[in-house]
C-alpha cells in the first residue's frame, strides 16, 4: 500500500544525500526523522526532527519504527544489524541484505559475477600468506580494501608484484580485493529505481570523470554507443533485480578500450554522479527515492536538458570567505547547490554545479568557465 504524503519517513545518515532526500521529501508533503550522530549534520538541520544517536542506539531505533511509516539510508556503511533490527517492526528499503553485500568488495565482485555480468579479473588477499598467489596475476593492478573504501581511499596502485607486500601493509594488512586495472576508454554509471514491486526506472546514463580517485566532473548525454549503453542498463537491471532492490541504487561501469562493459561497484543510494537529475531530469534521484520506498509509482526519468555537473570540494575555498558565488551565480544556466557543512576542508564534498546547455558541448563550455571563476 502507498505511503502517501503527510506520512513520516525516517532516514538513517544526515550527509548531502540525507539532506537532498529531506528536501525532496518534505516538498512533496512529507516530514522526516533523521538518526545521525552528528548533531551538526546537513541532514538534520534540515528534518522535521533530527536523533543525534548513535546508529546502534536501540532506543533511537525503536523511536524511528514507532513514528515511521518508512526507513531509508544514504550510506552504505550504516551497521546491516540496525537495518534488520528496524525490518523487524517497519518497513526498511533498501535491506540489510543488499547493504552486507555493498559494504564488502569480495562479496559485492561476487555477487556480480552469479549474477552473469562481467568484472575486471580480481583476487581475495585476507592475510600477508594470501600474497603468494598473486606472482602470476595480470598486472598493473589495484590492492582495494575490502571494506570502508570509497573516493579512492584504501586504494593504492601496484605496477608489479614487487609493489604487492609494501601496499598490503600500507593500508594494514586488512583483507583486500586486488583488481587488474583496465585499459579504460571512460567510466560510466547508471542511477535507477526500483519499487516494492519490482519495476524499474533508469535514468539516462552519466559518464564520469575523476581527480585523485574523487568524481570531478558528470557529463550527459554519455557519448557511448546505444549497444553499450544497452549493456549497461541491462546489467544494472540485472543487479536490482538480484537484490530484490527497493530504493534508488547506482552501479559504475569501466568501459574498456576493446568495448567491453565492466562492472566496478555498486552503492545502494543515490549517488554523486546522479545530481545531475536535480535541474536536468524531469524527476530528480532523491524525489525517486521518496517514490521508491513510499510504493509510489516512478517519476518520470525523461532528461530535458544536456547537463555538465561539477562536484565542488573544499579546496576550491580561501582561507578566509568564501568561493566567488556572486561570479557563478551570473551564469543564468549555473545551478548552484551546496551541502550546508560548515567546515571546509581539502577533498571534502562541499557541494556542486549543475551546468545546463542546448547541447552537450555547450554544457561542458560553462563549466569550464565556471571552473575557471572558482579557481
Amino acid at each position: 500500500m502507498a505511503i502517501l504524503p503527510g506520512s513520516t519517513l525516517g532516514m538513517l545518515g544526515g550527509g548531502q544525500l540525507g539532506r537532498m532526500f529531506v528536501t525532496a521529501a518534505r516538498t512533496m508533503g512529507y516530514e522526516v526523522i533523521v538518526l545521525d550522530p552528528d548533531p551538526g549534520s546537513p541532514a538534520g538541520g534540515l528534518a522535521s526532527e533530527h536523533l543525534a544517536r548513535a546508529y546502534d542506539d536501540r532506543e533511537a531505533l525503536d523511536y524511528l519504527a514507532q513514528h515511521c511509516a518508512v526507513v531509508t539510508t544514504e550510506f552504505e556503511n550504516i551497521p546491516a544489524d540496525t537495518l534488520a533490527y528496524l525490518a523487524q517492526s517497519v518497513a526498511v528499503h533498501p535491506s540489510a541484505e543488499a547493504l552486507e553485500i555493498a559494504q564488502h568488495r569480495l562479496r559485492e565482485k561476487d555477487f556480480f559475477r552469479a549474477q552473469g555480468l562481467e568484472t575486471a579479473a580480481y583476487l581475495a588477499l585476507e592475510n600477508e600468506t594470501d600474497l603468494a598467489a598473486a606472482s602470476d596475476f595480470g598486472f598493473p593492478a589495484i590492492l582495494k580494501t575490502a571494506t570502508l573504501g570509497y573516493d579512492g581511499k584504501g586504494q593504492i596502485v601496484c605496477q608489479g608484484f614487487e609493489d604487492l607486500a609494501q601496499a598490503f601493509h600500507q593500508v594494514g594488512g586488512k583483507p583486500c580485493v586486488l583488481e587488474q586495472r583496465i585499459d579504460l576508454a571512460c567510466e560510466v554509471s547508471v542511477v535507477l529505481g526500483r519499487s516494492v514491486s519490482g519495476e524499474v526506472s533508469c535514468f539516462p546514463i552519466a559518464e564520469n570523470r575523476h581527480a585523485n580517485g574523487i568524481l570531478d566532473v558528470t557529463l550527459v548525454p554519455a557519448m557511448i554507443s546505444d549497444e553499450l549503453a544497452e549493456k549497461a542498463l541491462d546489467a544494472a537491471t540485472r543487479i536490482a533485480d538480484g537484490l530484490d532492490y527497493c530504493g534508488v541504487l547506482a552501479v559504475e561501469f569501466f568501459i574498456s578500450t576493446d568495448g567491453r562493459v565492466l562492472v566496478n561497484e555498486m552503492a545502494p543510494r543515490p549517488h554523486n554522479s546522479g545530481h545531475y537529475t536535480n535541474d536536468a531530469c524531469v524527476t530528480s534521484q532523491f524525489e525517486q527515492q521518496v517514490r521508491m520506498v513510499c510504493d509510489l509509482p516512478a517519476g518520470s526519468c525523461h532528461l530535458h536538458s544536456p547537463v555538465a555537473m561539477l562536484n565542488l570540494l573544499g579546496d576550491i575555498w580561501p582561507p578566509e570567505g568564501v568561493p566567488a558565488w556572486d561570479e557563478v551565480l551570473q551564469q543564468g544556466l549555473a545551478k548552484l547547490h551546496l551541502y550546508g557543512k560548515k567546515e571546509a576542508r581539502p577533498g571534502r564534498k562541499m557541494g556542486h554545479i549543475n551546468c545546463l546547455g542546448a547541447s552537450r558541448e555547450d554544457a561542458s563550455s560553462l563549466l569550464e568557465k565556471v571552473r575557471q571563476l572558482l579557481t
